[in-house]
């Protein structure tokens, strides 16, 4: 059984190794150093640790006590993290997560800077592309856009 809860101090270490991995393991392999040292920065325990501390919305799902993914949600609109360790993904863990953050969304809509290997998993949630593909220090992204269900996570794409 997955619970989703808020994240904690105690979860930061668990939190950053689950964004490696999967971060490691499905979109690495497509960026520069550059690109992997920018995400290594972004994802370390310390940055969440700060984020958690400012207008960040931050859970985790948990699986037998083990943290196996996370979501973060930056000042109510910009979806900043997404990810669930690399052997359990496929099984909704990334919906439900999606889902639980929705009602901390604050305006109609919800942004995200995709990797591009995972722009599917997005448009499949119902997310809609926004743009053309950009590049921050070595990161390659695609803007996308949700609108955001009156009824804050009732409706999230094909179940």
């Amino acid at each position: 059984m997955t619970r989703i809860r808020p994240a904690h101090v105690d979860d930061l270490p668990a939190i950053s190794a689950v964004c490696m991995a999967a971060f490691n393991a499905a979109v690495a392999p497509m960026l520069t150093a550059e690109g992997i040292a920018t995400f290594g920065t972004v994802a370390a325990a310390s940055a969440f640790a700060e984020r958690l501390q400012g207008d960040n919305h931050i859970l985790v799902a948990e699986q037998e006590g083990r943290v196996v993914g996370v979501v973060e949600l930056k000042a109510g609109q910009h979806l900043a993290m997404l990810f669930v360790a690399p052997e359990l993904q496929g099984q909704g863990i990334g919906r439900a997560l999606l889902q639980a953050v929705l009602p901390q969304v604050r305006g109609p809509q919800m942004t995200v800077r995709a990797s591009l290997n995972a722009v599917p998993a997005y448009e499949h949630y119902g997310f809609v592309l926004d743009g053309d593909v950009g590049q921050f220090n070595g990161l390659i992204y695609q803007p996308l856009v949700l609108t955001v269900p009156a009824s804050a996570g009732a409706g999230l794409g094909p179940h």
